[in-house]
């Protein structure tokens, strides 16, 4: 049975929660697929707004899946919730991306 196996396991039990979502998006991600990882932690962010490391791995799975709009959206919250936090380091990173992002959205 795989970590993805056994965290939906979890979950169709009822047991929801934004660490639950981080780390099944964070598994899909691991195995490739980028629209499944955003569902989850789309649903992590959800839960909670200010989980800064869930708003990044959202971020990289909407650029990966090809939704970079909502990818820029994305990594904007997160930096809010990061500087918020005072993670400094989260907010930096996803600054990177965002304007990485930008940068290959205007050529």
């Amino acid at each position: 049975m795989s970590i993805i196996d056994n965290l939906e396991g979890i979950l169709a039990k009822g047991r929801d929660n934004a660490l639950l979502r981080f780390s099944l998006g964070s598994e899909y991600m691991k195995a490739g697929d980028a629209a499944k990882a955003a569902e989850h932690l789309r649903a992590a962010v959800e839960h909670d707004p200010a989980y800064s490391a869930a708003w990044k791995v959202l971020g990289k799975a909407l650029a990966a899946a090809g939704r970079g709009r909502e990818a820029e959206d994305a990594f904007e919250k997160g930096i809010a919730a990061a500087e918020a936090r005072r993670d400094k380091q989260a907010a930096k990173e996803m600054g990177v991306f965002l304007k990485r992002l930008r940068k290959n959205r205007e050529g």
